[in-house]
């Protein structure tokens, strides 16, 4: 599901501002000295960064100051022309049919406000420049730049626009196609973890450097710090954020430092930067769970079988993609809380979802032209019941006209409920839950039974290629736009303390 969330954030890099700046605070533009002093110091820093990642510096970077006028034209130009915001703003639809979204919330000029409040500095991957702020005080930006130079040095080690999102703009238009974007559908997100995680790391080395201290000396520290990052007081749009956005924003950056953290820890800093560009974690479960990627462990994934000859001729395909740890936990803490969430989350074995299209649909823009299918696993079965249990409590909130209809349920293993926007189908087989939203319920059957003759018993090791996965695109979005001020906050600010 990062798909959407991540997909527009990855090209610049995290933006901040100082922990006392409040972002509707207006700032005089640097004097010429001042403007002068700050683009020098981008070598000082870059070298201090190349020395505490060890990825070499192999050319100069290229550095601008540019006005808040131009941070404003410079976002807009991205949601104009960025691919990834197209890939968003087709998997809104699906977001609002889980409920992720509610139906009338306007993505995109959100993002925009968003980005408006939060950036304070960005590294442009595809013109090589790291972008410093004429309106925040060079000693405020000289973290930040860390954080940005780590992305300048990621970038001539691997080449960013390539490394950080391979997405086919082609939907899948077979099984195998089906099953193989299945495969890698989380890699993005991990790799975006790794960028930001990284970047995380050298920001804290850099704020301890008057302490002779770094991260590796207290790990304890990335920890500690992650306590901080739900605090939105000095980001009045990110606090009113829907609970999707805040977490799938702040992903990357939280669950990206802990997971080089626990990296460098094991194996120092070759392996925490050079190895892990090199050999990327696939799945956001590696990142949640660092030591599953230091194991080499299985990923969970489920396959799906061919099921567009039972969706014609009255479906198209519209989106497929994994349901993953972080999901679930958005999913649960949405619909039951963050004791159930936390619960929940880590019980998760596995999960996929399948959306398409009534062919007949009056309003393509709509979420009630969408049929849903979800599959989950989960490590038991009482996980799965309780999982159903939580999802079935929201159906309501979801739909209106909601009816149960127990005599059409085949035994106690179904749900089968009316609504304005179709059938509905919650039913259980073990530790597989499957749920379907807007089929028949003579196709929801047929389809829920071919998906489980085709699962294995087992789990599956996830590829190393990104394409995406249903917020993926959010998390990207997010850290293609420069370091959030919020990440400043969860991190300057928790050094101080």
């Amino acid at each position: 599901m990062r798909r959407f969330a991540a997909a527009f954030f990855a090209a610049a890099v995290f933006s901040l501002s100082a922990p006392a700046q409040k972002a509707d605070t207006p700032q005089a533009p640097l004097t010429r000295e001042q403007a002068k002093a700050l683009l020098a110091s981008v070598d000082e820093i870059l070298d201090f960064v190349s020395k505490d990642t060890k990825l070499p510096i192999t050319h100069p970077v290229k550095r601008k100051l540019v006005s808040r006028a131009e941070v404003t034209k410079y976002l807009q130009k991205k949601f104009d022309e960025d691919e990834a915001t197209k890939r968003m703003e087709h998997g809104e639809i699906v977001l609002k049919k889980f409920g992720l979204l509610e139906r009338d919330f306007q993505l995109r000029p959100f993002l925009i406000r968003l980005l408006t409040e939060q950036i304070a500095g960005f590294y442009d991957e595809k013109t090589k420049t790291v972008n410093l702020l004429d309106y925040v005080a060079p000693d405020e930006q000289k973290p930040v730049l860390a954080h940005e130079l780590t992305h300048a040095l990621q970038d001539m080690k691997v080449d960013l626009v390539t490394w950080s999102d391979l997405t086919p703009d082609a939907p899948p238009k077979t099984m195998l196609e089906d099953n193989q974007r299945l495969a890698v559908d989380e890699s993005g997100a991990a790799r975006e973890s790794v960028t930001e995680g990284q970047a995380m790391v050298t920001f804290i080395d850099y704020s301890l450097k008057p302490t002779g201290k770094t991260l590796a000396d207290a790990p304890e520290m990335g920890e500690r710090l992650k306590d901080t990052v739900a605090d939105n007081a000095d980001s009045p749009v990110m606090a009113r954020a829907p609970l999707l956005l805040q977490q799938t924003l702040m992903f990357p950056y939280s669950a990206g430092l802990a997971f080089e953290a626990a990296v460098l820890a094991k194996g120092g800093r070759e392996a925490a930067f050079a190895g892990t560009l090199a050999n990327p974690p696939s799945s956001t479960f590696e990142v949640i769970h660092p030591q599953a990627y230091l194991s080499h462990a299985a990923v969970p994934m489920l396959r799906l079988p061919d099921l567009r000859p039972m969706l014609a001729p009255d479906y198209s395909f519209y989106d497929i993609g994994v349901m993953g740890e972080l999901d679930v936990r958005i999913l649960t803490e949405l619909f039951g809380g963050r004791q159930i969430a936390d619960a929940l989350s880590t019980q998760w074995y596995g999960g996929m979802y399948y959306a398409a299209q009534r062919n007949d649909a009056a309003d393509k823009q709509s979420p009630a032209s969408i049929a849903l299918l979800y599959v989950s696993r989960w490590q038991n079965e009482d996980s799965a019941r309780s999982f159903l249990r939580v999802y079935a409590g929201q159906l309501a909130r979801k739909y209106s006209g909601l009816k149960r209809r127990e005599k059409d349920e085949a035994d106690d293993s179904e749900q089968v409920y009316t609504t304005t926007e179709g059938d509905v189908l919650l039913t259980i087989q073990g530790n597989t839950v499957f749920t379907f939203e807007g089929f028949p319920l003579a196709k929801a059957r047929a389809m829920r039974d071919a998906i489980g003759e085709v699962q294995s018993s087992g789990p599956i090791m996830q590829a190393q290629e990104p394409v995406h996965d249903l917020t993926h695109s959010l998390t990207h979005l997010g850290a293609s736009f420069g370091m959030l001020r919020s990440e400043e906050r969860y991190t300057s600010q928790g050094l101080q303390r």
